[in-house]
């Protein structure tokens, strides 16, 4: 099916300007997303997918080399790494001159430098209640004299952007200081962040308002130059990019990494004049629309044509012989499907309903998952810690993903989940012999895919063997995500990959206070919030494991997720793509992508 009579164009006004002298208008790199994109505002997006695009329009002060593993922060709009000083609690930094936003109407026409003061406000409206960040979580807390202002936007419901705070402030044009309250070892990774650091200009803010998600405009590499809503997007380069040139620092023995440096280095990025996004939900025509040279990389090869793909997890023959190239990598993530903790059925921390729960944990089967609905595309997860994350332990073993049907029949039968109306359904728990039944149900929150399919087909059969009704809601992926930051939903399958690459990047999920925010369960256990805390002001180590371990435990004993696994992402590259590699965390690596234009044309006839 070709992708050109399924997408009809909408055009996005924005100011003509040339294109710049760096790209080749001619090379034009296409890949397409499984799920839709919700917006391109830094403050307001949480999802892989909108972040992954809004890390090439916008610019943090911090970046990944791109090549390094281990992998190593670098300046990106700083003119050096920040300056460290009061025990690690101070943060001194200064942008380099010379960094220009794309052109936009904003503007009134002059050309906007980027500037010290552009990145204390684009933190502050991380602060804004209008906004509704999900990602104040990081910083609320953390910058001395920003809970003070946050409490006093709270309260009118406005933010005072020219209210002083002692922890985030412009020293002059292009120096600023952030002050935090106690040492916080990621801080540093945050620099690196778009959805937290990325520098949007107020002008900006202001004249779209609440549109400007639909209005991003950056110092970044690329534009949005098209867009059609969940379905397409084209980016171009920005005009105004300042100069920036290929390089990196592989390891002597990375002969991938060095063979990539040795193609690219030294030319000027970004290196193509197009870059054309697809929503593709449905498995089979992403996977057509690659074999069919329509798209120049495949991002993750669909659990449904792993066989085919990749026979044995090696290149099959005929992508081999077509010069396709492979990589494939254990994602710093993992997948788990989440109890809404203050839903009246499934949530509390009453001994029955802790029961239930992990009565549905001990009753899927993730090694059936594993099999059949991801092809062995995924290894199973014992703690919500992902692969290569710094706290992970390869060699942890855990019973959060054991399979005992019979346990947990047993499990709810002790505690009074019984078919007491003879439906074939277990019931709700009856204190007395004599009162009605109540039955219930679990609705598990699902989007309308193929992929999706076999996963819900998996929790279908588990729970009807154990005798629990459960049904689904099936609504699209950005639908379900307004629904569960709500905490409207019962219970709802998520990935999560880090933005950094810490363990702590995985507990904020469970950290009572985040709740509607990282924390999408609302789990709130005293105990375990307060090792937390104390494992936050901690750096990596012995004596923070031990913590972990005590936090995998407790949450393990009380259950506010099923846990899933950790997937392992194949990409296939077409062979004129040159120089695309999966990075743990780093998101913005459509500037690093180069098109071979003479394979191309060679491949084209």
């Amino acid at each position: 099916m070709k992708l050109a009579s399924l997408l009809a164009p909408l055009a996005v006004a924005l100011a003509a300007t040339a294109p710049a002298a760096a790209a080749d208008n001619a090379k034009v790199f296409r890949y397409a997303f499984e799920v839709a994109e919700t917006g391109f505002d830094p403050v307001e997006i949480s999802d892989l997918y909108s972040s992954n695009v809004i890390a090439n329009i916008f610019d943090t002060p911090l970046t990944y080399d791109y090549l390094a593993r281990p992998i190593k922060l670098v300046p990106n709009t700083l003119a050096a790494m920040p300056e460290i000083t009061e025990n690690g609690t101070l943060f001194t930094m200064r942008v380099k001159p010379g960094i220009y936003f794309a052109d936009d109407p904003a503007f009134q026409g002059k050309k906007r430098e980027l500037t010290a003061e552009d990145y204390v406000y684009s933190i502050k409206r991380l602060f804004d209640p209008k906004k509704r960040s999900p990602n104040l979580y990081l910083f609320e807390g953390q910058i001395a004299g920003m809970d003070e202002i946050l409490a006093a936007a709270r309260k009118a419901n406005r933010l005072d952007y020219d209210a002083v705070a002692e922890g985030l402030r412009a020293l002059d044009r292009y120096t600023f200081q952030i002050r935090l309250k106690q040492p916080n070892y990621n801080f540093l990774y945050y620099l690196a962040y778009c959805n937290l650091t990325c520098a949007v200009a107020r002008e900006v803010a202001e004249h779209y308002g609440d549109r400007t998600a639909e209005h991003p405009v950056g110092t970044g590499p690329f534009r949005l130059t098209f867009w059609k809503r969940s379905s397409k997007m084209v980016f171009e380069p920005n005009p105004g990019y300042r100069e920036d040139y290929y390089n990196g620092t592989p390891a002597p023995d990375d002969a991938k990494g060095q063979a990539i440096l040795a193609k690219l280095k030294g030319k000027r990025l970004p290196m193509v004049g197009r870059v054309e996004v697809y929503v593709i939900e449905e498995p089979q025509p992403r996977w057509l629309a690659f074999l069919n040279n329509e798209m120049d990389f495949l991002e993750r090869v669909p659990n449904e044509f792993a066989n085919v793909a990749t026979p044995n997890n090696e290149l099959a023959p005929n992508l081999k012989k077509r010069g396709v190239t492979m990589e494939r990598t254990p994602g710093m993530e993992l997948t788990y499907s989440y109890f809404g903790m203050k839903d009246p059925v499934v949530g509390g921390y009453e001994p029955e309903k802790v029961a239930l729960r992990r009565a549905i944990v001990l009753g899927q089967d993730v090694g059936a998952e594993i099999r059949i609905a991801r092809k062995n595309q995924a290894i199973v997860a014992h703690g919500p810690i992902g692969p290569g994350a710094l706290g992970y332990d390869p060699d942890f073993r855990s019973t959060a993903t054991e399979y005992d049907p019979a346990k947990a029949k047993a499990l709810l039968d002790m505690y009074g989940y019984l078919d007491c109306n003879g439906d074939g359904w277990r019931d709700l728990p009856r204190k007395d012999a004599g009162d009605e039944c109540k039955p219930f149900s679990i609705e598990y929150a699902s989007a309308p895919s193929a992929t999706q399919k076999p996963l819900d087909e998996n929790w279908k059969k588990n729970m009807d063997a154990i005798g629990i009704n459960l049904t689904f809601k099936k609504a699209k992926w950005p639908d379900l995500l307004k629904e569960s930051k709500a905490g409207k939903l019962q219970m709802w399958g998520l990935g999560w990959s880090a933005a950094y690459p810490d363990a702590d990047a995985f507990f904020v999920m469970l950290y009572g206070p985040n709740g509607g925010q990282a924390n999408h369960s609302r789990f709130n256990q005293p105990e375990f919030d307060r090792l937390y805390e104390q494992a936050r002001r901690l750096p990596d180590g012995p004596e923070r494991n031990a913590i972990y371990r005590e936090m995998n435990r407790l949450f393990l004993v009380y259950a506010p997720w099923r846990l899933g696994v950790h997937r392992i992402y194949t990409d296939l590259s077409q062979p004129w793509t040159v120089g695309f590699r999966r990075h743990p965390v780093m998101r913005g690596f459509w500037k690093y992508v180069d098109i071979d234009q003479p394979v191309l044309a060679t491949a084209s006839r």
